[in-house]
């Protein structure tokens, strides 16, 4: 297994730098994994797609107001990006300008609020403390992905509708094609509904580096599978309906679950192709970025010339890719 094998071009027109409306105007490119076969829809049409006694499954992480602006002593602007909190007043966190920030450095965030470097981790990570995480998240502002260039929308654009627990660093983006009317078709159709949680951390932001990709190292997220979801999915299983996850965090955490048993703790699972999965029998996705773990999970789930032979008939139909982009259904 090489890292090259996840490779792609993509024009650069082809990354969304605005999200569409409504969400569920979205287009739709399904893959048939067992045949391959491919079909262009709509999000829209989900109702259409799926079959009475699936069940949904939705990740309802709200991103954090995470990126925080400030100035260091004797001048000059920094930024953080909070990862996750590791306990009150302690946080991970992403930090620029890198190479000028010192153990003891402080980040003057507002009048009240500083920010002080206290740690060093793998990855490039910093850990950061503060003494009111409240006042430190008031002064942030929620973090777009880098590719994502000028967009000034409003950041509950950047919320998925199942989004009621902060936590993350980014959007679980397979959620944001969802509306209520949507959900309320697909309840009528008789294809229900759960929801777990899995905070997002440094890998959506993180490229895999290694030659071969076996050697690379998850970065730790949060997930909870909580008991009325657990039933749920077992009473779907047990009437004979398919598991289908939003997103590839849903993914993450529910074959966490499957494989350890574990209904909540930290996940560092690493899904490559080879992976044997249980939890899950059809996922719904965004585009990926070439390289990436996500694609690598995807490949994993689907095959990867199939991604690929798909990711390219997206280019040439003019999909729209990434975070603000267009959907794939792997059934």
């Amino acid at each position: 297994m090489h890292l090259a094998d996840f490779d792609y071009a993509l024009p650069p027109e082809r990354i969304a730098q605005t999200p569409i409306e409504p969400r569920d105007a979205a287009r739709l490119l399904v893959l048939h994994r067992a045949t391959g076969a491919i079909q262009h829809r709509q999000v829209r049409d989900l109702p259409a797609l799926l079959t009475p006694g699936d069940l949904l499954v939705a990740n309802r992480s709200r991103v954090l107001p995470a990126r925080i602006r400030g100035t260091l002593r004797g001048g000059g602007q920094a930024e953080l990006l909070l990862l996750k909190r590791l306990e009150p007043g302690r946080w991970e966190a992403l930090v620029r300008p890198a190479r000028r920030l010192r153990l003891g450095d402080v980040v003057r965030v507002t009048e009240g609020v500083r920010a002080t470097l206290v740690g060093v981790r793998p990855e490039g990570v910093r850990e950061i403390s503060v003494e009111d995480d409240a006042a430190l998240l008031a002064a942030g502002s929620t973090p777009l992905p880098p590719y994502i260039r000028g967009w000034s929308g409003d950041a509950e654009r950047y919320q998925t509708i199942f989004a009621d627990t902060e936590g993350s660093a980014a959007a679980p983006t397979a959620g944001l094609h969802f509306t209520a009317e949507l959900l309320d078709r697909l309840g009528a159709r008789g294809i229900g509904l759960a929801t777990v949680l899995l905070h997002v951390g440094l890998d959506t932001f993180r490229p895999v580096t290694e030659a071969d990709p076996r050697t690379h190292h998850m970065h730790r997220e949060w997930f909870e599978v909580p008991a009325d979801a657990e039933q749920t999915i077992e009473a779907a299983r047990s009437g004979g309906g398919r598991v289908v996850a939003i997103g590839t965090t849903v993914v993450r955490t529910l074959e966490t679950w499957a494989a350890t048993g574990q209904t909540q703790g930290w996940t560092d699972l690493f899904i490559l192709p080879g992976h044997a999965f249980t939890a899950v029998d059809a996922l719904i996705t965004n585009f990926h970025l070439p390289q990436s773990s996500l694609l690598m999970l995807v490949s994993a789930f689907a095959g990867r010339e199939r991604i690929l032979s798909a990711y390219a008939d997206a280019i040439r139909l003019e999909y729209r890719f990434y975070s603000f982009g267009d959907a794939m259904l792997l059934i």
